[in-house]
């Protein structure tokens, strides 16, 4: 995988060589493939240490969502992309969850960096679908889960099972979330052949949700992945990189509801290290205001900063490359800065209808990284994505 982090990958062209990276409006530390795709696919590792009791509702849920990418003067990537989700709870004790996905994308890369797009001039088209399933058995003070994923594109197939385990204090005050998974992927590039594109990978979590008040509950989660196989980007010329990678993750957040207000103060703060090279850091803030009819408005704001990998190297290309020497030009890799605005309307019916609409626009810059400078000759990159969804308890 080529991006270092999600918001990275939020903020790069979704061409052949980075179908996965088109996983991008999605909160969570993006650890590996199969991290993420847990997060665009709820259940199958716990993203979050949640407070919770076994539940008395099922939930449907339908998603749709458009995203857009661009640099100036050049249109990159369109990507559509449909979702559904179910939950229900059976015999008494059990939930199950199950998600699909499809992501269609369209558009063109830059010649240098896609032999699909330049050898045929047609530009890229490609397709992701997914699934996942989980079950999970709930005790009096805890429960376990077990799940498994799967996701196909014309030139890779991933595959994942996981078991996740969750304790709770009686007072359900506090939540301890510990999470274990494992993924299989397969890469074989249509562009030519590879003598070995396997990946596998391991990932780790551990989490804690406490209730601090009646209007305050904090969550801190660290997550921990290490794989080995195939990490280089066969679409990209002279694109070489390590055979093993290991990202520390550690994410927390915090709630404060005002209650004259009617209002909820969202705040969060996410440190990943990558063995790479390019730590990162991510702070988002957001306000949900509560509004008559049912409705809530919730602006937000996410600020992200990275530093570059340690093989990669900015232009004129090919700088910097020496044969048999770890070597990559991708721009995901680089160092920059990006800032995330975005804004999301809710309503909530009394029949257990709820309607979503949200809005983001993003804007990443070479100079806009903090802690270290940024990478210089690289043009601006922007994205929007619009999501609409539609979901019914029962």
């Amino acid at each position: 995988m080529a991006a270092i982090d999600g918001e990275v990958a939020a903020a790069q062209p979704c061409d052949a060589a980075t179908r996965r990276s088109c996983e991008f409006a999605r909160d969570g530390a993006r650890l590996n493939p199969f991290l993420t795709a847990a997060l665009l696919l709820p259940g199958v590792v716990p993203a979050a240490a949640l407070a919770q009791s076994m539940p008395d509702q099922g939930l449907f849920s339908l998603q749709y969502l458009d995203y857009r990418d661009w640099q100036p003067g050049a249109a990159r990537m369109t990507v559509r992309n449909p979702s559904l989700y179910v939950m229900t709870p059976f015999a008494e004790r059990y939930t199950f969850e199950g998600s699909l996905v499809y992501d269609a994308m369209s558009g063109a890369s830059p010649l240098w960096f896609d032999t699909l797009s330049g050898a045929s001039g047609l530009g890229v088209t490609d397709y992701r679908t997914a699934g996942d399933a989980k079950v999970t058995r709930y005790f009096d003070r805890y429960s376990i889960g077990a799940g498994v994923a799967y996701s196909h594109e014309r030139d890779f197939i991933s595959r994942a099972g996981s078991l996740d385990a969750r304790w709770w204090t009686a007072d359900k005050n506090t939540t301890l979330a510990f999470g274990f998974a494992g993924e299989s992927d397969y890469i074989h590039p249509s562009a030519r052949e590879l003598d070995n594109g396997r990946r596998h990978s391991l990932d780790f979590l551990v989490g804690i949700t406490q209730n601090l008040s009646p209007v305050d509950i904090v969550q801190s989660n660290l997550t921990y992945a290490t794989g080995h196989g195939y990490y280089s980007d066969p679409y990209k010329t002279l694109d070489q990189r390590p055979g093993e990678r290991r990202v520390l993750a550690w994410q927390t957040r915090y709630n404060h509801h005002f209650t004259v207000a009617d209002a909820t103060l969202q705040l969060g703060y996410r440190f990943l290290a990558d063995s790479f090279g390019g730590d990162s850091h991510t702070f988002d803030v957001a306000w949900a205001q509560a509004l008559p009819q049912g409705f809530t408005l919730t602006p937000s704001v996410r600020y992200y900063t990275q530093g570059a990998a340690d093989f990669w190297f900015g232009p004129p290309f090919p700088q910097g490359f020496v044969n048999g020497q770890d070597y990559t030009a991708d721009t995901r890799l680089s160092a920059f800065g990006a800032w995330t605005a975005g804004l999301r309307l809710t309503r909530t019916f009394a029949d257990g209808w709820r309607v979503e609409l949200s809005g983001d626009f993003y804007r990443q810059r070479g100079d806009w990284r903090i802690f270290g400078g940024g990478s210089e000759g690289l043009l601006p990159f922007s994205a929007r994505w619009f999501a609409a969804s539609v979901s019914k308890t029962f």
